[in-house]
């Protein structure tokens, strides 16, 4: 048995002219004919008592129309299905962020993407950075967002798409409070609070490379916070001021915080696998990400140009 059999014998049962039902389904009469003649001989049954003047369904034939309805509109369904995962527009996108993209970056572009497509299912996991790369390279996740430069892996394309302005905190007696901006190498001589590499890599990582971008070396040590943000920093009696993100911002209420001069931009890295994607739904996530304007106050990385896809 043959869809294009079914289809064949539904458009004669609605129609009950085989004139006609050829007409709906686009082929000739007698092609019509032999479809619901071999259907006939293969389920040994007539389906139709045929005069020269009226077609009508015979109770094998009533027997068979819902049935082959249902075959007919299961078929449809899968094949539209299949194609909207195929076309993006369905399907499952599973990221991959460590807790820097979480408060700001990557809410806004998942809910943008939500709005382009409604259908896909998105799944996020929250998770530390010798990690993201490793689930990439599995298949376990589709898209990995991070801060910080991180090394380019075979198979994985790495862009930086977007960054955000360093800012510092100070403790509100601070030499420095009074300020406009601060320079980095102005600090250079007082404590600086960093996350321990355990419990953020990711934003330790990229606080390191600010100050090595700076040539600054300030004395440090561990944040007992075990906040990303660090909201409780100042009960560390020894420690002067911390950096942060406008992100990561958010509760230090009694903080005096500073832009940093000249402006240090804390960079976001995208990373997919184009060659392992398993729908649509990835590449159109990453054009998305690489092609809209950042959150307000974040500034356009060197890769935040349209993402083309290579042709099918």
């Amino acid at each position: 048995m043959e869809l294009r059999q079914l289809e064949a014998f539904v458009a004669v049962a609605d129609e009950l002219h085989f004139g006609r039902a050829a007409q709906r389904i686009q082929i000739g009469q007698p092609a019509l004919s032999e479809l619901i003649a071999r259907l006939e001989r293969e389920l040994d049954a007539r389906l139709f008592a045929r005069t020269t003047r009226r077609v009508s369904l015979t109770s094998a034939g009533a027997e068979l129309l819902p049935r082959a309805r249902e075959i007919l509109d299961q078929t449809n369904a899968a094949k539209n299905a299949v194609r909207r995962v195929a076309q993006g527009q369905a399907g499952d996108l599973r990221i991959g962020i460590t807790p820097p993209a979480a408060p700001v970056l990557a809410p806004y572009l998942t809910a943008l993407f939500a709005e382009k497509a409604p259908l896909v299912t998105i799944t996020m996991q929250q998770l530390w950075l010798p990690t993201l790369t490793g689930l990439l390279e599995a298949g376990e996740i589709d898209v990995a967002m991070t801060c910080g430069i991180t090394l380019a892996t075979p198979g994985i394309r790495h862009e930086i798409f977007c960054a955000e302005p360093l800012l510092v905190a100070l403790r509100p007696d601070h030499r420095l409070a009074g300020e406009t901006t601060v320079g980095l190498a102005d600090l250079a001589e007082d404590a600086l609070g960093m996350p321990r590499d355990s419990l953020f890599p990711a934003w330790a990582l990229s606080q390191r490379q600010a100050l090595a971008k700076a040539a600054v070396t300030p004395p440090m040590t561990d944040l007992d916070d075990t906040d990303i943000s660090a909201r409780r920093w100042q009960a560390q009696g020894d420690i002067d001021w911390i950096m942060l993100i406008g992100s990561l911002a958010t509760g230090h209420d009694v903080d005096t915080i500073k832009p940093v001069r000249p402006e240090v931009l804390v960079p976001f890295v995208l990373e997919w696998a184009p060659d392992h994607a398993p729908s649509a739904a990835v590449a159109d996530f990453v054009d998305l990400a690489l092609s809209v304007t950042p959150p307000p106050g974040w500034s356009r990385g060197p890769a935040h140009v349209k993402h083309r896809r290579p042709p099918p």
